[in-house]
């Protein structure tokens, strides 16, 4: 799963590396990838929209298996 992953981030993370934000994979369970915002993007007031917009978008429709993307402070 987190070879699918990566893939998908490699597409995305120009868009965050240019204001000085990086994204990394955390896990994945039960249909749940688990994402940490890094850099700039770790304390962006508009980070819950990019997760969304974004990120969550575009794995939930290309990887079958994922049906949530969260942020890892989200499980705690």
């Amino acid at each position: 799963m987190k070879e699918k992953v990566e893939v998908v981030l490699e597409k995305l993370r120009p868009y965050i590396m240019d204001d000085g934000g990086d994204i990394e994979f955390v896990k994945y369970e039960d249909g749940v990838c688990y994402l940490k915002f890094l850099g700039h993007c770790a304390t962006c007031p508009m980070k819950m929209m990019t997760l969304n917009e974004l990120f969550k978008e575009s794995l939930v429709n290309e990887i079958d298996e994922i049906t949530e993307v969260r942020l890892e402070s989200e499980e705690n």
